[in-house]
């Protein structure tokens, strides 16, 4: 199935996705060896048009498109006609007449990436938007996962934190059931929706979670810029709670579980000093693998004509 645009999760098939995983992999031996560079998008344009600030989605998108040979334009949203009350419709029309080949969007409007793909003939990829979906970092967390598990079927993964506004919960979670992948999630009871897949184990009592014998603990980022109002007490009284404090790492590093995040990291919130080094923690390698998963999906993507 032909692609103009990737938007979510939802929409791509099992088959779909262990494609972009398959092909994933190659990309990654190209840059983590001699080859930086291949010309399989020399002659495209990319625009990023990030409404939100972004460190390593905008960083890793920019470097996949450059290891491609794409041309990269960062569209600077603070310096632009944004900030004069230009329209989103009027950005898109000006982006649409500088013919670029794929627009890269991330903004706090759910939704605003599919009304832009609608808009447009570039080939359109949701970097986030609001509360509602990261497809490239589920695509990153899947193809890091899979590097530890080949095997994906039956094995488990333990969501914690602000699963309520958190888009990356929603698109991994999504992704990792999609593989056979068994999904639990773990917070404050504000914070972890009671609607959604019934499949998803549900937890408020860390102990209870970790009885559940997950193989990964995928760590979030509480939000506190999503929250109208005030879910938990403290965000000493979350660390108490749900944090990977020291004693709890000690049990998780004797037990072998893999730690996953996001980023970026909350020492001391979500997390103690000591999980960075830990040697079964995989932020670092998901980061690296966010470029080679990044790289899959615009060359998966590629337009065969001209967007003008």
């Amino acid at each position: 199935m032909t692609r103009k645009d990737l938007l979510d999760i939802e929409s791509l098939s099992r088959e779909e996705i262990e494609l972009l995983l398959d092909q994933a992999g190659p990309f990654k031996d190209l840059f983590t060896r001699s080859v930086k560079k291949v010309p399989a998008l020399k002659g495209k344009s990319v625009l990023t048009l990030f409404y939100e600030p972004s460190t390593r989605t905008l960083s890793s998108f920019e470097v996949a498109a450059k290891r491609l040979s794409a041309d990269v334009t960062n569209f600077d949203v603070p310096h632009s006609s944004v900030v004069k009350g230009e329209t989103i419709k009027d950005t898109i029309d000006t982006l649409q007449a500088m013919r670029t080949d794929y627009i890269i969007v991330r903004n706090k409007m759910p939704g605003l990436p599919q009304m832009i793909a609608r808009e447009t003939k570039a080939c359109v990829v949701n970097a986030g938007d609001g509360a509602h979906a990261h497809p490239t970092q589920a695509l990153l967390d899947g193809f890091t996962f899979r590097e530890v598990f080949p095997e994906l079927t039956g094995k488990k993964i333990l969501i914690v934190g602000d699963i309520l506004h958190s888009r990356v919960a929603r698109s991994t979670s999504t992704l990792m059931r999609k593989l056979g992948v068994e999904v639990a999630w773990l917070g404050p009871g504000s914070l972890v929706p009671k609607h959604g897949p019934k499949e998803i184990e549900r937890f408020t009592n860390y102990e209870e979670a970790m009885r559940w014998a997950p193989d990964c603990i995928y760590l979030l980022r509480v939000q506190m810029e999503r929250q109208s109002v005030q879910y938990f007490p403290s965000l000493r009284e979350y660390t108490k709670l749900y944090g990977v404090t020291p004693e709890r790492f000690k049990r998780i590093a004797d037990q072998g579980t893999y730690i996953m995040h996001p980023g970026p990291v909350n020492r001391g919130v979500e997390l103690c000093d000591a999980v960075m080094d830990y040697d079964r923690s995989l932020i670092n390698q998901q980061v690296e693998n966010g470029i080679a998963a990044r790289m899959a999906v615009l060359y998966w993507l590629k337009p065969d004509t001209p967007t003008s």
